[in-house]
């Protein structure tokens, strides 16, 4: 299952992060996007959203503690497994995770890296759980994505303040597989 996943990154390593109906119906016509993220929504939105990205032919990802409505229990993700067409799920909540691959959805498991004590508890949580991947915000610290990729052994994804080209490029060659961007500038290069 992974396989079509990481082979969606691969073609294209910048990921459409939509945060709202405009940026959903850009990234929707953007042909060289292949992966969305889904950072908005509400419970009896979520679906048509998830709906117009698999219309597109897209890999449709929703960052579940961002979908109003959606409880922070393991149900939540059987709701979005069974009443939306979405590939896999976003959290930063390690249960959801844990649910989401029971389900064989794609997972990515979200860290925001504010100090040496959130890079210890990615370890530690890596330790317990096997996300398909992890994204990393902020995005913009080659050196910690560096690290980060010696450390674990899923792919890498960097988010969080990717402005430009350079931004992107740092990221990659520092070792992240792909970057999620809500810069709409940064979809198409």
């Amino acid at each position: 299952m992974q396989g079509l996943f990481y082979d969606m990154l691969e073609a294209n390593p910048v990921i459409a992060a939509v945060k709202d109906m405009e940026g959903l119906g850009q990234c929707c016509q953007t042909e060289e996007i292949r992966v969305v993220f889904i950072l908005f929504g509400d419970l009896c939105s979520i679906g048509a959203i998830v709906e117009q990205v698999k219309a597109a032919d897209k890999v449709a990802m929703v960052h579940m503690d961002l979908v109003q409505g959606l409880s922070s229990k393991e149900i939540a993700v059987d709701f979005i497994k069974q009443y939306t067409k979405a590939d896999g799920i976003i959290s930063t909540k390690p249960m959801m995770i844990k649910r989401a691959k029971e389900l064989e959805l794609y997972t990515v498991m979200r860290f925001f890296l504010l100090d040496s004590m959130a890079l210890e508890n990615l370890e530690r949580q890596l330790g317990m759980l096997r996300p398909d991947v992890i994204e990393i915000l902020p995005g913009v610290m080659p050196k910690i994505i560096r690290k980060i990729c010696g450390l674990v052994k899923v792919p890498v994804i960097a988010g969080g303040l990717i402005t430009d080209k350079e931004d992107i490029m740092a990221v990659l060659s520092a070792g992240a597989m792909a970057v999620s961007s809500s810069n709409q500038g940064t979809w198409a290069m």
